[in-house]
Parts: C-alpha cells; sequence; structure tokens
C-alpha cells in the first residue's frame, strides 16, 4: 500500500486558502467600485462638520 504524500495535501490546502483569499479580496474591491461597502470611507461627508447631537473636535 503506497503511503500518503502529505507534502502534496497541504500544498493543495494553501493554494485553496490562497484561492478563496484572491476570491475575497476582488469581491471587496468590486464591492468598493460599486459604493454598496457601507464601511468605506467615501461614504463620510465632504465637511468636517459633526453630526447632529455630536460635538465638534477639540482644536
Amino acid at each position: 500500500m503506497a503511503t500518503p504524500n502529505y507534502s502534496y495535501e497541504k500544498r493543495q490546502r494553501e493554494l485553496a486558502k490562497k484561492r478563496k483569499a484572491e476570491e475575497k479580496r476582488q469581491k471587496k474591491a468590486s464591492d468598493r467600485q460599486q459604493g454598496s461597502d457601507p464601511n468605506a470611507s467615501d461614504n463620510r461627508p465632504a465637511d468636517d462638520t459633526p453630526a447632529p447631537g455630536q460635538e465638534p473636535p477639540a482644536a
């Protein structure tokens, strides 16, 4: 009976992990381009006025 090739199995897991990370990165990039990312910094107002009920930043 042949012995398992653990190095091959480990490499396949690493490649799958890389592939998944790349897909996630591409999805995030496309979400940012479409403007559907609620945590993107582009969603802030352009001026420095505080939101209602907040104090202005201390100078």
